[in-house]
């Protein structure tokens, strides 16, 4: 009880005011950014910054970032690649019926065959790209490097990018040019080393 009366009289002290109390005052924060955004505006950064922004899509698109680590292959290595993949879920139709169980093997060949071969080039090396438009009229040539649309635009043809080297990495392609087509149920990848130029070594 006496504990009690003690706690209950020190919580009622008044200890009066100890120094000067100021009012919390903010900006808002919403009053800030339309201050900048109108700040920026007058300025011309605003306009600035679209314009850059403009440029480095613009260069991005005609010139995507080339997929780091490629080398010209220098000798032939061909293998098999399965692309039989196990199903972390089921997979069901439009209807919710049933298509393929969660945990069963599946080969995406089995129902979309790989009717043409992939052919992986740098589209800024003239060897690499002279091997491939000579190749199967009906290819998809795939850059990991150049300008897409300046050569779909010169050679009258539709060419690919491999953005971030997603398909080489899931390939396991180390040089270039390479190729990849199906035989039977599976993938036959291969790099290609193409004949050294006359003059070429020392």
């Amino acid at each position: 009880m006496c504990l009690l009366g003690i706690a209950t009289s020190t919580e009622a002290r008044d200890y009066g005011q100890q120094g000067a109390v100021f009012p919390v005052i903010e900006r808002d924060l919403l009053a800030q950014i339309q201050s900048r955004l109108v700040a920026m505006e007058t300025s011309g950064e605003t306009r600035r910054l679209n314009a850059e922004l403009k440029r480095r899509t613009i260069a991005r698109v005609n010139r995507p970032e080339p997929v780091a680590g490629l080398v010209s292959a220098t000798q032939a290595r061909s293998w098999a690649f399965d692309p039989t993949i196990t199903l972390a879920a089921d997979i069901r139709g439009a209807k919710g019926e049933l298509i393929w169980a969660k945990g069963a093997r599946v080969n995406p060949l089995d129902s979309v065959p790989l009717r043409e071969p992939l052919l992986f080039i740098d589209g800024d090396d003239p060897d690499q790209l002279g091997w491939a438009l000579q190749q199967n009229a009906r290819a998809k040539l795939i850059l990991t490097r150049g300008a897409p649309l300046a050569l779909m635009k010169a050679r009258k043809r539709r060419f690919y990018f491999d953005q971030g080297g997603k398909l080489v990495k899931h390939f396991g392609i180390g040089a270039l040019p390479a190729r990849v087509a199906q035989e039977g149920r599976q993938l036959q990848v291969s790099e290609v080393a193409l004949p050294a130029k006359a003059g070429a070594q020392k």
